[in-house]
């Protein structure tokens, strides 16, 4: 069930009338975790089995953590909730993948190596790095454990954010569901609007630039150079519309329920550094990262070459949880080198570069790591560099539409530079609110394109 979709639309309004009509905390949680499990089970109901393992697992170990003082059998509890969670996410996410990288070396030896026909969980990725960060936050006595396994079941598939995030801790969210949210008019109306502009970029500009996207990165070879920049730069500009997009709808619907999610973008585009980058592009894996992945690597505590160390495992498992391809590795890899680099200058020179000289070197390292993130393989990813990189001949293809969408990305960034950005909150005494409601809603009924495209972020 997709977010824009109009049965998405009918379920969200029952769970939201149902859930208000009760003042109960017990019946409202009930409520909430079975129409989370009916929002997955939706998709394929097999796979609420893995909810449940995930689940259960988590909550017994965090229980066991928290009752034992001796310090290795507490670790023993944290390694099975790892073992446990990462052990499933490595059988569906990456299983083929490393039988398919290791095949022609044990065929080399005589041997033989075959796939499976595995599917993909849809949000394994999130809810897995979800739960980890509530055992290990346990374990690290950060957070004491919650006693009601209901609660902790709704932390774990609340449908708002179950298949694309945001990464919410335990620490954020489940204070939350241990009390009854109180009715507010002006939470639940900015959280309409935040649902409905993550509608507006999804429906009516991410899913108008893949249209070009799609086409032009399945036969580079047939278009100029000056096209494949721009197809390059509509799928900069898809891959935010779309997933911050899923964000504002995810923290919207959340915030109608009564919740508050963290931010999971902020212009990333206006970064002027790779770590400001990270800094404003999907925050909640960004601080899951270095909370739970580079600070216990050592962080920058240690020698030079150790932080670099650190930083290059860091980004390359973070590319790797993207997906089981090369393709991520070496996003991965292209990021990590760009933070060590970024990192090596500024501990050489104090001479600090203008601004817009520093946004144009990130937006190149971003656009090149764009292209590999696209491309279906390395063949197809290095056909693409190359052709952007040398002045080739081709069709040329510039659809006003996709150069209007652009634009439209474009001036929201600046504005948000300005002090008019609060405008595009749509504040609920301003006489323009109601104007843009209305044109946004009538937009999405008039000029939706026919039929639904998922997420991109689902796939992984």
């Amino acid at each position: 069930m997709l977010f824009t979709q109009a049965e998405f639309l009918i379920f969200f309004l029952v769970v939201l009338a149902t859930v208000w009509m009760t003042g109960n905390r017990v019946v409202r949680n009930t409520i909430l975790l079975c129409a989370s499990y009916y929002f997955y089970a939706y998709w394929d109901i097999r796979f609420c089995l893995l909810l449940l393992l995930s689940t259960t697992v988590d909550f017994v170990v965090s229980r066991a953590i928290h009752n034992s003082n001796h310090t290795a059998t507490r670790r023993g509890w944290l390694i099975v909730s790892i073992a446990v969670n990462l052990g499933v996410l490595a059988f569906f996410k990456y299983f083929n993948f490393f039988i398919a990288s290791a095949a022609p070396m044990v065929e080399a030896f005589g041997g033989s190596a075959s796939t499976l026909n595995i599917i993909l969980p849809v949000g394994i990725s999130f809810y897995t790095f979800q739960t980890l960060s509530y055992t290990i936050d346990v374990y690290r006595r950060v957070l004491r454990p919650t006693h009601s396994l209901l609660d902790f079941a709704l932390y774990v598939a609340f449908f708002p954010q179950l298949v694309a995030g945001p990464i919410v801790r335990a620490r954020e969210l489940l204070p939350q569901l241990s009390t009854t949210p109180n009715w507010s008019n002006r939470r639940f109306y900015y959280g309409f609007q935040q649902l409905l502009r993550g509608a507006v970029k999804k429906v009516l500009m991410a899913d108008r630039l893949g249209e070009m996207v799609d086409v032009v990165f399945e036969n580079p070879d047939f278009y100029s150079s000056s096209t494949l920049w721009l197809a390059v730069i509509a799928y900069a500009g898809q891959i935010y519309l779309d997933f911050s997009g899923y964000t504002d709808m995810a923290i919207g619907s959340a915030k109608m329920l009564g919740y508050r999610f963290p931010k999971n973008f902020r212009h990333p585009y206006l970064a002027t550094s790779m770590s400001e980058f990270w800094h404003r592009w999907h925050m909640t894996l960004s601080r899951w990262l270095r909370d739970y992945l580079y600070i216990p690597l050592g962080g920058n505590r240690n020698s030079t070459i150790a932080t670099y160390r650190n930083l290059m495992i860091t980004m390359t498992l973070g590319g790797l949880w993207h997906g089981a391809a090369w393709t991520f590795v070496l996003w991965g890899m292209l990021h990590g080198a760009a933070l060590c680099l970024e990192r090596a200058i500024r501990s050489v020179t104090s001479r600090r570069l203008p601004k817009l000289l520093h946004w144009g070197l990130v937006m190149m390292v971003v656009l090149v790591g764009w292209v590999l993130f696209r491309s279906t393989d390395i063949d197809a990813a290095a056909s693409m560099l190359r052709r952007l990189t040398l002045p080739s001949p081709g069709i040329d293809w510039y659809p006003p539409l996709v150069i209007g969408v652009l634009a439209c990305m474009a001036i929201e960034h600046a504005v948000w530079m300005t002090r008019w950005r609060r405008t595009m909150r749509l504040p609920p005494n301003a006489w323009y609110s109601p104007i843009a409601t209305t044109v946004m809603l009538w937009a999405l009924l008039i000029y939706a394109p026919v039929g639904f495209q998922p997420f991109v972020y689902f796939q992984f």
